[in-house]
């Protein structure tokens, strides 16, 4: 375990230096090749509730993915990180009522829109009709499905949540930037695999 966690820690950083010498103008570009891969796959097509991740500085940005599920009438959920102790790796998708919606949501300490911790007005996804798709964020991803996320484990902890909802687990596609694939991700017992991930690939 201990020789995963090393492992992990030296991989982070290593992806964030990766990440971090790329233009802005780059970032851009990926993130729009993959947003216009993602509207024609057919488990975007096909979904009616999706989960997706507002964009920190070093992820793929989704500003045209929330903007195409608004335009379609997909239902769109984003999540609200728990914060409260360092120790508490809890997070809810909470219903995203518009686009004006979004611009109105107050900032973390760590620079994420999400709904206040005193919003009690959304829908929790898992509370009613489950969710078809999330997208996955991350710092690394292997071609077999392996996520490095930032080590807090907000999003395995969801998926196990979602995997006891009558739907069942919905289907998950990360979005990564070509420079955050790996050869390999270490992995333990409680990282959840995914079902694919999205990168431009070279034609």
């Amino acid at each position: 375990m201990a020789a995963v966690r090393a492992a992990k820690q030296a991989l982070r950083k290593e992806i964030k230096r990766r990440v971090a010498a790329l233009s802005d103008e780059e970032k851009q570009r990926q993130s729009l090749v993959l947003s216009r891969q993602l509207f024609r796959h057919p488990k975007y097509v096909s979904c009616k509730r999706i989960a997706v991740f507002l964009s920190m500085g070093d992820e793929v940005r989704t500003e045209e993915i929330i903007k195409d599920v608004f335009k379609c009438g997909k239902s769109c959920f984003i999540p609200r990180y728990e914060s409260s102790s360092s120790s508490s790796n809890h997070m809810d998708m909470l219903k995203l009522n518009s686009l004006q919606d979004m611009e109105t949501l107050p900032l973390t300490s760590w620079n994420i829109q999400q709904p206040a911790e005193d919003d009690n007005s959304r829908e929790e996804a898992l509370s009613a009709g489950g969710l078809d798709l999330i997208l996955m964020p991350g710092l690394g991803f292997d071609e077999s499905g392996k996520r490095l996320g930032r080590g807090k484990g907000f999003y395995d902890t969801y998926l196990e949540r979602c995997v006891r909802h009558p739907k069942g687990k919905p289907y998950t596609i990360a979005l990564a930037f070509k420079e955050q694939l790996c050869q390999e991700i270490p992995v333990d017992d409680n990282d959840v695999l995914i079902d694919e991930v999205l990168y431009e690939k070279e034609e």
